[in-house]
């Protein structure tokens, strides 16, 4: 009984910790070098399991593709350096199997060259990074109504993509953000199926915490405590955990304008740098924050849902909850439900963030968005627990 209960705090301490991926996504420890083979603890057979039947891939594409994501991660900031005020933007291409990097028409022949040298593909486009940063940071002032899900800057389409929930396009309030979003920068509007929401949950059994009548997931483990969803509580308040004991308290929490808060963990509790497979996969070890780049597979683990994986899809992303906006969000094509949020995203070995919200569910598919962990240990001064 005793062990029994041992791991089961454990587990509470890094109860939605979960995900396997191929590249970090969010700058905070040591990264692996671009020598590192799909081989190391990144690659465990759990993990390479998962990605065989989640993107159903064989196990030779599957340590292929984890290879050259992690590459791919590696020699983003270099390529930005050499792209210089040419910079576009860059992502990972699955198909080809490496980075592409977006340089500017205006950029000189000698710049095309340097980033060349780099091993990064090279993408002519005709709006640079800092443009479309500026744009979006434009329509972020903008009052978005409940018909626009989210925008971000899409570095493949070289535009801000502006999402827009089906069947309310035509919606007036709908149609002016749109006019005054064109007005800010280069502008794609795209349509999706439903607005985003929270994953928070009432009460239920299982592996979670609660703070008054709703459940979150654990994000990850840092000295002290863990990182989880801001909306899940405010500053101040208690937090239990799976077996209804008192784990610590919120000692920050930031919602709507963020979406992140960290907890002190006490009276007996404590944090293992791990992320729960929940048996689909093994438990996985966290080395390091390193950022994926987009079109990187990632993966979440959560205390409703459990392991699911998908694909970076965007970052720096706006989100458009009906409590507020908030920013600087990750998109990802993982699914998620109620009770998840504060979960944690990982890519390899490497944290990504915690589960803000999103839409659909694990049953249908969907969308959800978290908030890089890089930004909350920053935010706080926190230190990831790592293996």
């Amino acid at each position: 009984m005793r062990r029994s209960r041992l791991r089961h705090l454990g587990l509470a301490t890094l109860l939605v910790l979960g995900s396997l991926t191929a590249v970090g996504t969010l700058p905070a420890s040591a990264a692996d070098s671009p020598s590192d083979s799909a081989k190391d603890p990144a690659a465990s057979a759990g993990l390479l399991d998962a990605m065989q039947r989640d993107f159903g891939l064989t196990r030779t594409e599957a340590e292929d593709r984890l290879a050259a994501e992690r590459r791919a991660t590696d020699l983003a900031p270099t390529a930005r350096r050499a792209a210089g005020d040419a910079f576009g933007g860059s992502w990972f291409d699955a198909d080809r199997g490496q980075l592409t990097v977006a340089v500017t028409s205006e950029a000189s022949p000698a710049t095309l060259r340097a980033v060349r040298a780099t091993g990064a593909h090279v993408r002519t486009v005709e709006h640079s990074a800092r443009r479309l940063d500026a744009a979006k940071t434009r329509i972020d002032r903008l009052d978005a109504p409940a018909g626009v899900s989210s925008w971000h800057v899409d570095p493949a389409a070289n535009a801000v993509v502006v999402d827009v929930v089906a069947g309310e396009r035509t919606d007036n309030d709908v149609q002016r953000f749109v006019t005054r979003a064109r007005e800010a920068g280069p502008v794609t509007v795209r349509t999706v199926s439903s607005a985003p929401q929270t994953f928070a949950a009432g009460t239920v059994g299982g592996d979670p915490y609660y703070t008054g009548n709703v459940r979150c997931s654990i994000g990850f483990s840092v000295h002290g405590g863990f990182v989880t969803a801001g909306h899940c509580g405010g500053a101040g308040g208690a937090v239990r955990g799976w077996d209804g004991s008192h784990i610590g308290t919120f000692q920050g929490s930031s919602f709507p304008g963020n979406d992140y808060a960290w907890v002190s963990v006490g009276s007996g509790w404590w944090t293992v740098p791990v992320v729960l497979g929940w048996g689909t996969v093994s438990d996985q070890l966290v080395r390091g924050s390193n950022e994926a780049p987009v079109g990187a597979s990632i993966c979440r683990s959560g205390s409703t849902t459990h392991w699911h994986c998908g694909r970076v899809l965007a970052k720096n992303e706006t989100v458009n909850y009906s409590q507020g906006a908030v920013h600087q969000m990750t998109k990802t094509s993982v699914c998620a439900e109620g009770g998840d949020s504060g979960g944690s995203f990982i890519s390899g070995d490497q944290a990504q963030g915690v589960t803000s919200g999103g839409w659909g569910n694990c049953s249908s598919g969907g969308e959800t968005w978290f908030q890089p962990v890089n930004e909350i240990l920053n935010r706080y001064g926190l230190t990831l627990h790592t293996a």
